[in-house]
């Protein structure tokens, strides 16, 4: 007998991908993920190809990820994807030290984070004709 199949926890519009264990600290890395949320994918593509930060790269990977996953897997058209949610989440904190003066030392913190883009397709309006 085999277990029965997990219900599909997005809508049928929609497509996700995930980004786990990403070097950078999850308050910096919601910088760059609001800066994308709620976009057209080719507009939030084209910021993230611009941005100065960092970590920018690392997030359009993800959102051409879903994009893919949205195309090949469930069949969506690409020209009508939204950012619809994009959410940073904490991940492991490497503990480190940093010696000081007089045999003292102090702790250094490097977080990671995870990351998770879901992309929805929406119906375009309509132009009077």
């Amino acid at each position: 007998m085999a277990k029965a199949k997990t219900e599909r926890r997005l809508k049928d519009n929609e497509a996700q991908a995930v980004a786990r264990t990403l070097r950078v600290s999850p308050q910096k890395l919601n910088l760059v993920a609001a800066m994308i949320r709620g976009k057209k994918v080719e507009r939030a593509l084209a910021e993230l190809e611009f941005s100065h930060k960092r970590i920018s790269g690392q997030v359009k990977k993800t959102l051409e990820s879903a994009i893919a996953n949205a195309e090949n897997n469930h069949d969506l058209d690409v020209d009508s994807l939204v950012v619809a949610e994009a959410y940073v989440g904490k991940s492991i904190t490497m503990k480190r030290f940093h010696a000081r003066g007089r045999g003292r030392a102090s702790r250094i913190e490097k977080p990671f984070a995870h990351l998770t883009i879901v992309v929805r397709e929406v119906e375009e309006k309509g132009e009077a004709a």
